[in-house]
């Protein structure tokens, strides 16, 4: 269970998020004030913290700088002020990622989510992946089926590396988009399926199946398992299909 350390002053807004992250499976920890943060932060070793700025005791800026000093816990950081300023300062101390209040709890639900997709894929970044015949370094950005090096763009690459860390785990068209493109990509998840397409041209009958899920996302079928009929839920991958947008 990935733990969660929530630091903020104001306690409806505690229990708001801890009810939103329980429910999302994620442990809870919580503090009021920076003293505190930095104690249990130090005790417990979160997974992430989502940290507001505005503190009493210690100020928020101070808990980023000493919990960045200290190793490479993610930091989601809540502001009250509308002023960009203070996403810069709090960013520039090392800080991964911002919401301002008020916010939906929804949106920090997924922001939690992106940023924990993001530093395990960090932690494992280094080490080659590999699917069946399907072999992916991240180091090199190198992709081989057997012998054959599969030339991909850029977000092509990082697409099929985000479906490769969890071979069999469906992930969200939104999950996908935010993960390969950013959580400030205007674009649309129409655009997640147009690189889907051009990724299993490239790939062709030698590699794994990217597999279609009703609804839902896509994706890596493992080797051994028969993948459903994809074609059959979304609308066709057309040869003609215009080049997407990096």
């Amino acid at each position: 269970m990935k733990s969660i350390l929530v630091v903020d002053d104001e306690r409806n807004i505690v229990e708001l998020l801890r009810m939103y992250l329980e429910k999302e499976g994620f442990g809870v920890a919580a503090a009021s004030d920076g003293e505190q943060a930095l104690a249990l932060h130090k005790r417990h070793d979160p997974d992430l913290v989502i940290l507001d700025l505005m503190l009493p005791k210690v100020d928020g800026y101070e808990v980023c700088r000493e919990i960045r000093r200290r190793g490479e816990t993610p930091i989601l950081m809540l502001t009250a002020r509308t002023d960009d300023v203070d996403a810069i300062v709090g960013l520039e101390l090392g800080a991964d990622d911002y919401v301002t209040k008020p916010f939906n709890p929804r949106a920090v639900v997924a922001r939690v989510k992106a940023i924990l997709r993001r530093a395990d894929a960090a932690s494992r970044g280094a080490r080659p992946m590999e699917v069946g015949r399907l072999r992916i370094d991240p180091r090199r950005r190198e992709v081989t089926i057997d012998d054959r090096r599969v030339e991909l763009r850029p977000r092509e690459f990082d697409l099929l590396a985000a479906l490769a860390r969890d071979p069999g785990v469906v992930l969200t068209r939104d999950a996908l988009l935010e993960d390969v493109w950013g959580t400030d990509f205007p674009g649309e998840t129409r655009t997640v399926d147009v690189h889907v397409a051009e990724v299993r041209k490239k790939l062709g009958d030698d590699g794994p199946a990217i597999e279609t899920v009703r609804g839902i996302g896509y994706r890596l079928v493992p080797p051994g398992r028969e993948p459903l009929p994809a074609r059959t839920s979304e609308p066709p991958d057309h040869p003609s299909s215009p080049t997407p947008p990096e």
